[in-house]
């Protein structure tokens, strides 16, 4: 691979002819093709692409964090081919990458006058084989890199914002992929690397001389990518077969968490493909209510979804007329910007913000309370009666109404019954065979229970077992833990352990594809080397 600098191009307008592929379809194309792609800084204040006019194509920049958005176009000497990749930086110039007679070159653009100014940056040689692309924007947008990917490793380039032209970074071993930014200062590049037959996401640390350190290991013998990730929160958006071998499947985590990468059925419809293309920034300390919009592809074409990983559900969105399919950037107070191109509008942005956010659902279907005691006794049965005096039968089991779709444990027996320590969970309880769920070790504060516990139908907080059903999942909570912190690090609530997940959402336990969703077993994303910190799995 050879570099060479800007004295050596000269003019960079032109390239030569047949490079590229067939051309991408008009910007305002209605039927038979897609608008071209967009590109947008990290902070949302420009966006880059390729436009058209006749048969010629051109870059344009793309004003976003104003009053009104207005795009500025940026022709050179002569047409661009339609392989040209542009990316916009963060002072309104756009990077160009051409390829010219088996050379990369890159430029910035900008508006001169009545025409377009050019300062070119210099030229990167691949050898045969080799496939150089941009990277996505990089935080702060000064500087740009890319990835030359060869048959049997992977070098990255600083192609823009250095002090010499193009400059070598890194050197990766096997076939990569991908691309993703997991700090704010661009230090710490995650890619997706092929090696011994197996797909996994590494990070590379580009200020310490390109120093590789794994970032996700799901399961020995799974392909685990990154697709998207925020820097503020470590909101990670992940692709991995460890579910399901030989199937892909959407999940998250947090960047330097110990719980388990979750993997929702709502990410995983029969009818459509997801492919999450922005995530709402800012949101430092609570991962789980960043905002993700993801492009949904089907039969009947291309829409939008918006997730919440505390929310645990999809909400559709039709795609704006013209739409530049799988561009857009949230807003750090919630709001989805989405670029469009029509014949009537060349450049506009569609604004969507949600509806306010509903409270999350309770993590568990009952809860069982010790006030006094250690012992934890049988759910009643339909007939039997409800212990202390209270209601008994359905009754004393309804308690507050559930959510749709929420499951309700169930059980029988009496609360006077023999121990059940030796046979196991009752049936419907979702916790795993033989786990020990009787003589629990319980210390109750002075007061009683937690706060946030209500006593229900059949128990008081003086004195008895308390039954509460609340909305979640199927699982028997078989421990009180008063302050532990819930799975997605909110506040103590209600005292439930962290243990318990919901019935619509499965943690994945390292192995050959089991799923268990009562009985957990962390597996970690292991954070960069240079924080200092790994995380066992």
């Amino acid at each position: 691979m050879t570099l060479r600098t800007a004295p050596e191009l000269g003019a960079t307008s032109g390239q030569a002819s047949g490079q590229g592929g067939p051309p991408p379809p008009a910007a305002g194309a209605r039927a038979g093709g897609r608008p071209a792609d967009c590109t947008i800084t990290a902070d949302g204040a420009y966006a880059a692409r390729l436009a058209r006019s006749g048969d010629s194509w051109y870059p344009e920049r793309w004003t976003l964090d104003g009053p009104e958005p207005y795009a500025v176009p940026l022709p050179g000497n002569q047409p661009e081919e339609p392989g040209t990749e542009v990316q916009p930086m963060s002072d309104g110039r756009v990077l160009v990458r051409r390829l010219i007679a088996g050379r990369h070159t890159f430029s910035l653009l900008y508006p001169a006058g009545p025409g377009t100014g050019e300062v070119p940056l210099g030229a990167v040689e691949c050898p045969q084989g080799t496939r150089l692309r941009l990277l996505p924007p990089a935080p702060g947008g000064e500087r740009a890199y890319a990835i030359a990917v060869g048959p049997h490793s992977t070098a990255v380039w600083q192609v823009a914002g250095g002090t010499f032209g193009p400059e070598h970074l890194a050197e990766v071993s096997g076939h990569c992929s991908g691309g993703a930014w997991l700090d704010r200062s661009g230090r710490l590049l995650a890619l997706d690397r092929r090696a011994e037959g197996r797909t996994k996401a590494v990070v590379v640390d580009l200020d310490n001389g390109g120093a590789v350190s794994p970032l996700l290991q799901i399961a020995p013998h799974s392909d685990d990518r990154l697709l998207l990730a925020d820097p503020d929160s470590g909101l990670l958006l992940i692709s991995s077969d460890a579910p399901c071998p030989g199937q892909e499947r959407l999940g998250w985590g947090v960047l330097g968490s110990t719980l388990p990468v979750r993997f929702p059925e709502c990410l995983h419809p029969s009818d459509c493909t997801l492919t999450p293309f922005a995530i709402q920034p800012g949101q430092a300390l609570t991962p789980e209510h960043c905002a993700v919009a993801l492009r949904c592809d089907g039969p009947f074409g291309s829409w939008i979804a918006v997730w919440r990983p505390a929310e645990r559900r999809l909400c559709h969105l039709p795609a704006p007329e013209g739409w530049l399919t799988g561009a857009g950037v949230w807003t750090e107070d919630g709001e989805l910007w989405l670029p469009y191109v029509t014949d009537a509008v060349p450049c506009g942005v569609a604004r969507w913000r949600p509806p306010a956010r509903e409270p999350a659902a309770p993590r568990v279907t009952r809860v069982v309370q010790i006030a006094r005691g250690d012992h934890v006794p049988r759910l009643p049965d339909a007939a039997g009666p409800a212990p202390h005096g209270g209601q008994g039968g359905q009754a004393a089991r309804n308690g507050p109404a559930p959510h749709d779709g929420d499951r309700t444990a169930t059980g029988g027996g009496s609360p006077a019954g023999p121990d059940r320590t030796a046979a196991g969970p009752p049936p419907g309880t979702g916790l795993p065979a033989g786990a020990p769920h009787a003589h629990i070790p319980h210390r109750p504060g002075p007061d009683g229970p937690p706060a946030g516990i209500t006593p229900g139908p059949g128990g008081s907080r003086l004195g008895g077992p308390v039954f509460e059903r609340v909305p979640g999942t199927a699982a028997l909570f078989e421990r009180v833990v008063p302050h532990a912190r819930s799975d997605t690090g909110d506040a103590p609530q209600s005292g439930v352990s962290s243990s318990v997940f919901t019935d619509t959402e499965r943690s994945f336990k390292a192995g050959p594809g089991v799923m268990e969703p009562a009985a957990p077993c962390p597996v970690s994303l292991q954070q960069a080397a240079t924080t200092g910190r790994m995380t066992g799995g």
